[in-house]
């Protein structure tokens, strides 16, 4: 090996491992410090615009939830007002069979009315009622089903059907005139609400069966939102194991460096051995 003053090869090589040892650990750090192994373009290009667009479909099924947790709420409103209705409408029956006996004094057959009648406000009251986030399915205030979101495109929905139970609808053919203060009228208003009856409990079984789907459909978006993170998570997440141990490595490669580079360093020193007095 040539001795110069000028050029210090081993010196030189030493300095490259050195600065090479000191990028490797501040590779390490950066991944320490973010948790991630992939956090920019520049670590994996390829890998880091996979993940990119799998977050960006995470992130759009967490609008997709919210949708479908307002749709789940707008349904569990719409169901617990519905057996409401179901519950009042026994109660007419009630009042209704009870006011069909001939023998009843006007006293009696009044107040029979005055409850029926306090019903029928009650029940108006309920559907009314039963609103959430502006949305009600049951007072007729909407003209068409109420659509939520169901995949992260936006491609498709998930319907909430309108069961209209207010007076004198297609599925409520009761009435707020409507009174039982004569065996007749009672007579007239039984048959009305049999059939009203059948068809609330209808329309309430319905709402309970788009509520479970959507409730199960909500689910799913749940499990799919942290599958995709847990995918994304395995392409970019550090191994902090393995980091630690890499890192102790580093710190022991770059102190043995700065001692190689030193060492190297005061190689030309030799030289002045060489010109000593004899």
């Amino acid at each position: 090996m040539t001795l110069s003053v000028n050029t210090n090869q081993p010196a030189l090589i030493a300095l490259q491992n050195l600065n090479k040892t000191n990028d490797e650990m501040q590779g390490v750090q950066t991944r320490i410090n973010t948790g991630l192994a992939i956090s920019s373009a520049k670590d994996n290009a390829a890998v880091w615009s996979i993940a990119q667009d799998q977050q960006a479909d995470r992130s759009a099924l967490a609008s997709v939830k919210m949708s479908l947790d307002r749709a789940t709420s707008i349904a569990d409103v719409a169901l617990t007002a519905g057996e409401s209705v179901s519950d009042l409408l026994n109660l007419m029956r009630e009042k209704v069979v009870a006011a069909k006996d001939s023998s009843l004094s006007t006293q009696a057959r009044t107040a029979l009315n005055a409850d029926f009648r306090g019903l029928l406000s009650n029940l108006t009251q309920v559907v009314d009622s039963a609103t959430f986030d502006g949305a009600n399915i049951l007072d007729g205030s909407q003209t068409n089903a109420i659509t939520f979101l169901a995949d992260a495109d936006a491609q498709t929905v998930i319907s909430l059907n309108l069961q209209t139970l207010s007076l004198g609808s297609p599925k409520n053919s009761l009435a707020a005139a409507d009174s039982i203060a004569t065996l007749t009228q009672a007579t007239a208003v039984l048959t009305r609400l049999d059939a009203t009856i059948a068809t609330v409990n209808q329309a309430v079984g319905s709402i309970g069966s788009q509520a479970k789907q959507i409730d199960a459909h909500n689910t799913f978006v749940s499990k799919l939102s942290d599958v995709l993170e847990t995918g994304v998570g395995n392409l970019v997440d550090a191994d902090m194991a393995k980091e630690s141990a890499r890192l102790q490595a580093l710190q022991v490669k770059q102190q043995l460096g700065a001692q190689a580079l030193s060492i190297a360093n005061g190689a030309p020193q030799i030289i002045l051995s060489l010109f000593g007095n004899s």
